[in-house]
């Protein structure tokens, strides 16, 4: 396996229980989006895609001082799966590959480059975030993983599950000896309600 990565920020859901685009809720002035972004540049990827909403250029804009390679889902109503098939054809299957979203206000660099150190360690290639007692985002896979992947004829998602599941069913199944997991309990707080936005706003992990 390459000692290269790469990162994938899936940030194209249309926040539609939240009702205003996560992306662009801010902390300490920087937006949500940006912030993944630049944490997941800081690991120093081999190559870091960034899968984003259908909207025009401000999405481009808000990201032009790092350098990403910018995918748009125009599936992205269907689920986390259809931004990880997008970007399948990006990764190499020989490298581990780092997947976080942007909307867990507070995730920072020294968690993704725990996860990757873990993955480095682990039988299986695999780190994921212990959330609620079970493997969760941010993650590392093997980029085998994405071999293959896309949709079968019956419309299903490929290998990576479901809609919103992701490759999750899948790091839940490996043997607990083989997976590392990253325990830090304030990366259980990721903003998809109002609820959870006021509670972000309570612990100043976002702007008021």
């Amino acid at each position: 396996m390459s000692s290269q990565h790469v990162a994938i920020v899936l940030a194209a859901g249309g926040s539609r229980r939240l009702g205003q685009p996560k992306q662009l809720l801010q902390r300490n002035g920087e937006t949500l989006l940006h912030r993944a972004a630049r944490c997941a540049a800081r690991t120093r990827p081999a190559l870091l895609i960034v899968v984003l909403p259908p909207g025009g250029q401000q999405w481009h804009t808000l990201l032009e001082d790092i350098d990403h390679r910018p995918l748009v889902n125009t599936a992205a109503s269907s689920g986390m799966a259809s931004s990880l098939q997008l970007a399948a054809a990006h990764v190499d299957a020989q490298a581990p590959v780092l997947i976080l979203g942007c909307d867990q206000p507070a995730l920072d660099a020294p968690h993704l480059h725990a996860l990757l150190a873990g993955a480095r360690a682990s039988i299986s290639g695999c780190a994921a975030t212990r959330i609620e007692g079970q493997p969760s985002m941010p993650a590392v896979v093997p980029g085998e993983w994405f071999i293959g992947l896309g949709r079968s004829p019956s419309g299903d998602a490929g290998r990576a599950g479901r809609h919103d599941e992701g490759f999750r069913q899948r790091l839940r199944a490996l043997p607990a000896p083989h997976l590392h997991l990253l325990d830090d309990p304030a990366l259980a707080l990721d903003i998809d309600t109002a609820a959870d936005l006021a509670h972000a706003r309570v612990r100043g992990l976002i702007d008021r």
